[in-house]
């Protein structure tokens, strides 16, 4: 069970708070050395903010030694009720980019916070004062951060590393995401569409268009997770690409699947037509927002194949 803060002795609190540095350094030399390809500036900050813990935990260190000797006992944050427990490592490495730049000073606060408070409940005097001392080390850690990225992270540092992330956004989302999208808004058009000309009855065509929908969206989760691990490429987790793909590809297909749940057969083909139309329409916005490629020119692509796709359903259903 953990053990209740006004419960440790002095020589305690001190362990508690060598522990803690040390765990700090940790992180930030971790986050650091993932965010050195991608974001330089900010792995710099970070590994600057790893030496400066350290130096602060040989500076307890010391004190803590020639105050009450050699031996440190093993005291971690998660063994005393109510202090400061900060994310895991590898739950902070898939925290974006300013969400990271943001760790450090929050991390430095919550700790001042704490000794602060701490300080406040205690009776002890000398327990009082170093409780007071590592608050105001704290605050100090919080001004240099803020001093570090003052710094180094520079309009021009920031602006690169905003546009890196951007990149990866879209290689590790919008591209599957696309290519899921453009498959299900196209490739279902043609079953869709033959069916609902061969039978003439909404329902029918409905099913088909469901049933069209959802196996291609788990056909393409399974392709783009399977195409690569993207250790090499850098396009991100096959899970999320996957799952990404296959949602967008599923989502591509429903939309003018969904009209035909209108019971008038002319009603619910006239609105799927127009809604097959928007779904062209915004995978040439998308095109040309993440793919720099001219809006003019991806809609005449996606229109035209997926006219041709259109007028192949319609051949088939009414051959």
């Amino acid at each position: 069970m953990p053990k209740r803060f006004k419960d440790l002795t002095e020589p305690e609190i001190l362990a508690l708070a060598i522990t803690a540095e040390e765990e700090d350094s940790h992180i930030y030399g971790d986050i650091a050395n993932r965010l050195e390809k991608e974001y330089p500036a900010t792995a710099t900050v970070f590994h600057e903010m790893q030496a400066e813990e350290n130096e602060h935990r040989r500076g307890l260190t010391e004190l803590y030694r020639s105050r009450f000797g050699e031996h440190i006992p093993l005291i971690r944050r998660e063994d005393v009720k109510g202090f400061v427990k900060h994310r895991p490592v590898w739950l902070a490495q898939r925290m974006g980019i300013n969400a990271v730049r943001k760790l450090v000073s929050t991390m430095e606060t919550e700790a001042q916070q704490f000794y602060q408070k701490a300080a406040q409940r205690t009776t002890d005097v000398s327990t009082r004062k170093l409780l007071t001392d590592l608050c105001e080390t704290e605050k100090k850690h919080v001004a240099l951060a803020e001093s570090l990225e003052e710094k180094i992270l520079t309009p021009a540092a920031i602006a690169g590393e905003d546009e890196a992330q951007r990149r990866l956004f879209v290689l590790q989302i919008v591209q599957p995401g696309l290519a899921g999208l453009m498959d299900g808004s196209v490739s279902t058009l043609a079953p869709l569409f033959a069916a609902a000309f061969a039978t003439r009855s909404s329902m029918d065509a409905f099913r088909v268009g469901l049933a069209a929908s959802v196996g291609a969206g788990i056909s393409m989760a399974f392709a783009e997770a399977m195409s690569d691990d993207g250790s090499l490429t850098g396009r991100g987790k096959p899970l999320l690409r996957g799952i990404v793909c296959g949602l967008m590809t599923t989502a591509g297909g429903i939309g003018h699947t969904l009209p035909f749940l209108i019971p008038r057969f002319g009603s619910a083909m006239v609105i799927a037509c127009i809604v097959v139309g928007f779904e062209l329409l915004a995978i040439s916005f998308i095109r040309n927002r993440y793919m720099d490629t001219p809006f003019l020119s991806s809609a005449f692509q996606v229109i035209v194949g997926g006219v041709l796709v259109f007028l192949a359903g319609i051949l088939i259903g009414t051959g």
